[in-house]
């Protein structure tokens, strides 16, 4: 049946969901080079609305950075997924940043990883774009992107197929 599916087109394969409610652009749009040029990894972007940064997949939390900025975690599914809020974020050294997992916890998609106050983070001076990579591209055939425009927490952004 699966080959049918594939055949057909649809079969979607492995789903990452977007982390944050917002709006869902290429990673080209990514104004730092090390996630537009796709150095750590092929993905997508999210604009959050929110504030809730939730896991894109079911797995473990392998790497919850201490300032809160960012989650790596490896999906069931075998993908390695980095969730980046904001760019140089790392700078604000965890101020408007909630942690809500840690290392090694298992997670469910939709699970809470961390808030961050969007708003504030903006008066800062911080770009709130949120790179959603998969870090392991080498692992998949396949590796697109759904269309842009506006997403609900949860919502596929990116297809993967092994």
């Amino acid at each position: 049946m699966k080959l049918f599916q594939n055949l057909l087109g649809r079969d979607n394969g492995i789903e990452i969901g977007s982390p944050a409610a917002g709006r869902l652009v290429s990673i080209k749009e990514v104004n730092d080079p090390t996630f537009s040029e796709e150095i750590l990894g092929k993905g997508a972007a999210v604009i959050p609305s929110g504030n809730r940064i939730c896991s894109p997949i079911d797995g473990k939390v392998t790497t919850m950075f201490p300032t809160g900025h960012a989650a790596a975690v490896t999906g069931d599914n075998g993908a390695a997924v980095l969730i980046h809020v904001g760019l140089d974020t790392v700078n604000l050294k965890g101020e408007y940043f909630t942690i809500h997992a840690a290392d090694g916890q298992d997670v469910k998609k939709g699970d809470l990883l961390m808030e961050a106050d969007i708003e504030k983070i903006k008066e800062a001076g911080y770009d709130v774009i949120t790179p959603v990579i998969v870090c392991n591209p080498e692992e998949f055939t396949e590796i697109r992107m759904a269309d842009s425009g506006d997403v609900a927490q949860g919502n596929a952004i990116l297809f993967l197929k092994k």
